[in-house]
């Protein structure tokens, strides 16, 4: 077992309106800035600020700090100690260590509140690359350029370098343009040695020359005489998509691709990928050298630290989830949550995450699809290689080795009012374990229709419930009933998902057909067509302390249904991380913990949940 000391303190913040709290297993490393022992990096789910030294850690985010946005593009330090960030849709921010200052198109000069470029000056003037042009502010007052009245070739600017006699160099979409601050010079495909107009990094080095990484061009260097182009088929470069550039105090160019790391020491190329290093993802999108000459590497998949022999790994998650595709939530009766990913379990207190996988625990297999906790408090644990009993110390395991079981693979459990796990085999039919006896019911046997075994829910007189590929059945223990699309209200015969309410309402989840609600009498469809339901495949359902109805679907979100309206929370209008939900889990507090397939997130409607994470020791 491993514990992750990873802290959380968490507060309560004055205002109520909904919060969302996404936890990932890594972030997308977007842009990086050196200041001292700290290294500050945007990601996509905020901005971090990591001790080089101690590896102490704090996240900004929407909810914790005056951030506009959780998408951050560049970040750039003045003399003063000042944060300047660019964030996409939120403008631009001012950080001075305690007050956020954001500048934005209603308060401000800045033309977008899309902001991809920070440079600064000399004079303490920040230049601003947005999707609408180039600004510059003094502090006081903006200057807005665009292709309308000036020399700009393109509103969209991704990146700004200024060199030593202080000419801007700007890299749009549409080609790379010199500004002195009075006169402009165009540089584009038709007129120049650049290979492509979507310019993505700029590099000035110690002799002036510029070094250019295009988007499908590969790199360019330019003496402001002549060009010379370095590709995948005329060079070492590993992709020709060039997304960032940083020179080492030896001169030696490090440039960040779609396809690995590069080296270049003006003759040799050394590719660094995924498969021969410790680089977390082959798409590097920020590099950066400290004092030390290490090298930073902010990837799509975390950060790395290089120091050309040694790599260090960081974790910039707000995390210690092993996947980020999240299969299965439960949460015990200490509110202790339970979280299954293909890469193992978490175990999460609202502090500290602890880690089980098959390295250093009893867990047979990784990818787990079912968690369900007994009266007891013993965990029972569905996974790819068979079930798990694990009672906090020991684990047991029941597998097709040591039991009659058709199959390893668990797809779901339930415990009945007398302790008896009903288990679910993928393709192998329903299992009951009543602590010493199990009894396989298969479509050989028993009045199964499928072994294929979805879901299970029991209801209050022990009736069984079994979702399966070819339909619903309900299971006294002695007679089975079928209920299929040909028998019944049931309008497709795919069951992925049951749960039951207080009134003894069965609550069915189909894929493709909708949501069904059946009394014991009466069958009511819900679907895209005559509900607000956003997706007619259903993968999880949970009913709240009031009767609400949290639907995941497969691809439309999470929805709430009230047996009245419909709230649909997605991607884009919420803090939804991916709208493919998977699971859900309601805990005392009444939060949600969605698992969804690109993260776990926790939704709480009466607001006031914000993190604040630092992560004292790597894993």
């Amino acid at each position: 077992m491993c514990f992750l000391s990873t802290n959380f303190d968490i507060h309560l913040s004055s205002h109520q309106s909904p919060e969302w709290i996404v936890f990932t297993a890594e972030n997308y490393i977007t842009s990086l800035a050196i200041e001292d022992e700290y290294i500050w990096i945007g990601t996509n789910l905020g901005l971090v600020k990591l001790n080089i030294l101690t590896g102490e850690k704090v996240s900004y985010n929407k909810a914790n700090s005056g951030l506009p946005s959780n998408v951050i593009f560049a970040i750039a330090i003045d003399e003063q100690g000042n944060k300047w960030i660019g964030t996409y849709e939120g403008g631009f921010v001012k950080f001075d260590g305690v007050n956020w200052t954001v500048y934005n198109t209603s308060n401000s000069g800045l033309p977008s509140n899309n902001v991809r470029a920070i440079a600064i000056d000399s004079q303490g003037n920040k230049w601003i690359g947005t999707g609408k042009g180039l600004a510059k502010f003094d502090g006081v007052n903006w200057t807005v350029y665009n292709t309308s009245n000036s020399g700009l070739p393109d509103n969209y600017i991704f990146v700004i370098s200024i060199d030593s006699q202080g000419n801007k160099w700007i890299g749009t979409s549409g080609g790379l343009a010199k500004f002195d601050g009075v006169n402009w010079i165009i540089y584009s495909t038709s007129n120049s040695g650049l290979p492509k107009g979507s310019i993505r990094a700029i590099l000035i080095d110690s002799q002036g020359n510029k070094w250019i990484g295009t988007e499908g061009g590969g790199l360019a260097k330019f003496n402001e005489i002549n060009w010379i182009v370095y590709s995948t088929s005329n060079s070492g470069l590993a992709s020709n998509n060039v997304f960032a550039i940083a020179m080492d105090f030896q001169g030696n160019k490090w440039i960040g691709t779609s396809g690995g790391l590069v080296k270049f020491d003006g003759v040799n190329w050394i590719v660094y990928k995924t498969r021969n290093s410790s680089l977390p993802s082959n798409n590097v999108r920020a590099i950066v050298v400290d004092s030390k000459g290490n090298k930073w590497i902010g990837t799509s998949k975390g950060l790395a630290r290089f120091d050309d022999v040694n790599w260090v790994v960081y974790g910039t998650s707000n995390s210690s989830l092993l996947s980020n595709d999240v299969l299965a939530i439960s949460i015990d009766s200490q509110g202790n949550r339970w979280i299954g990913t293909d890469k193992g379990l978490v175990r999460f207190d609202g502090v500290k995450w602890t880690v089980y996988d098959t390295s250093n625990s009893g867990l047979p297999d990784n990818y787990v699809s079912a968690i369900v906790i007994d009266s007891q408090g013993n965990k029972w644990i569905g996974t790819n290689k068979g079930l798990a009993m694990f009672d906090g110390v020991k684990w047991t395991i029941y597998d097709t080795s040591n039991l009659a079981l058709s199959d390893n693979y668990i797809s779901a459990i339930a415990i009945d009012s007398q302790g008896s796990k009903w288990i679910g085999i993928y393709e192998g039919g329903l299992v009951k374990f009543d602590g010493t006896n199990w009894t396989v019911y298969n479509a050989s046997n028993s009045g199964l229709p499928d072994a294929q075994i979805n879901a299970i829910a029991i209801d209050s007189q022990g009736n069984k419930w079994i979702g399966t590929e070819l339909g619903l059945v309900k299971f006294d223990g002695v007679s089975w009933v079928v209920y299929d699309s040909s028998n019944s209200g049931l309008p497709n015969n795919v069951v992925n998902a049951i749960s039951i309410d207080f009134k003894g309402n069965k609550w069915i989840g189909t894929e493709g057909g909708g949501l069904v609600k059946f009394d014991g009498v009466s069958w009511t469809v819900y679907n895209t067509s005559n509900s607000g339901l956003p997706d007619n495949w259903i993968n999880a359902i949970a009913i709240d302390s009031q009767g609400n109805k949290w639907i995941g679907t497969n691809g439309g979100g999470l929805a709430k249904f009230n047996d009245v309206s419909w709230t649909v929370y997605n991607t884009s209008n919420s803090g939804l991380p991916h709208n493919w939900v998977r699971a859900i889990a309601i805990d005392s507090q009444g939060n949600k913990w969605i698992g969804t397939e690109g993260r776990l997130a926790v939704y709480r409607e009466g607001g006031g949940v914000i993190l604040d994470v630092y992560k004292k020791k790597k894993k």
